[in-house]
């Protein structure tokens, strides 16, 4: 995926953080820290403004993850939960794109947690795991009878691959699920080329009214004088939609804070 991604991002302007050296950040971990606090690792992030020494604002989050058996699939799919979840919560303003590349063998319910949670995923199956590197002449089709030699003969044969033979791996792979990864792609495309549709800014003047039931709430509401416009300012609530159906509401009580917040979207 990173070549795909590297693409992506050179193409729309956006910076790709992956594993590596970066300034802004220390190690090699692409490590984010949620509103609480909490580091999170995670795989990739495309962002918004980014740069070797600047933290931008993030675009879209995308975990890979792999699977030899179902038994261990729903402990993995709460792992990416809790790496990501977290991290859309902090840019819940911003709406950014959560996606999952999951391969080999995965329950369906581990899926359906992921995708109930907001995830789009790339499903790669455990049979063109194997075709995939059986092309390159790497049996990786193994059980828990497979012996270590075998195994390490295959990690060796791995290691001796060129770079442009890891290339065409990748390219294989990537092949073997043209449907998923099609969908895939143009769905992270959608949420990154988004454009808004609309903007609606509702200032919002008057004094605070509290009951302590419904009756007095419907009461008050019914007697409201709609014609009066008197009462102090309390805050501006902003709506934007954008082209993707996408949609962000937020309230502000600083005009200052909600002018920055709409230039974000620029």
């Amino acid at each position: 995926m990173e070549p795909v991604l590297r693409e992506l991002a050179e193409e729309h302007g956006l910076y790709l953080d992956k594993q590596g050296y970066r300034p802004v950040r220390r190690g090699k971990k692409v490590t984010w820290v949620d509103d609480r606090g909490n580091s999170h690792d995670l795989d990739f992030v495309l962002e918004r403004g980014g740069t070797d020494e600047k933290l931008g604002t993030p675009a879209a989050f995308i975990e890979i993850a792999w699977r030899r058996y179902t038994k261990h699939s729903k402990a993995k799919a709460q792992e990416i939960q809790g790496a990501v979840e977290p991290m859309l919560a902090r840019f819940a303003e911003v709406r950014p794109f959560a996606g999952a590349v999951v391969a080999g063998v995965w329950t369906g319910n581990a899926l359906t947690q992921l995708e109930s949670s907001g995830f789009t995923l790339l499903k790669i199956e455990y049979a063109e795991i194997i075709a995939a590197f059986r092309s390159a002449g790497i049996d990786v089709d193994y059980d828990e009878s497979t012996s270590d030699g075998h195994l390490q003969l295959q990690v060796d044969r791995f290691d001796q691959l060129t770079d442009a033979e890891r290339d065409a791996l990748s390219a294989t792979l990537r092949t073997l699920a043209p449907d998923e990864y099609e969908r895939f792609i143009a769905d992270l495309n959608s949420a990154i080329v988004r454009t808004i549709t609309r903007i609606t800014v509702l200032p919002l003047h008057g004094t605070e009214l509290q009951f302590g039931t419904v009756s007095d709430a419907t009461t008050a509401i019914a007697s409201y004088d709609k014609t009066s416009g008197n009462g102090d300012f309390q805050r501006i609530e902003v709506a934007i939609r954008f082209s993707n159906g996408d949609s962000i509401e937020a309230s502000f009580r600083d005009r200052t804070d909600a002018v920055a917040f709409l230039w974000t979207f620029d």
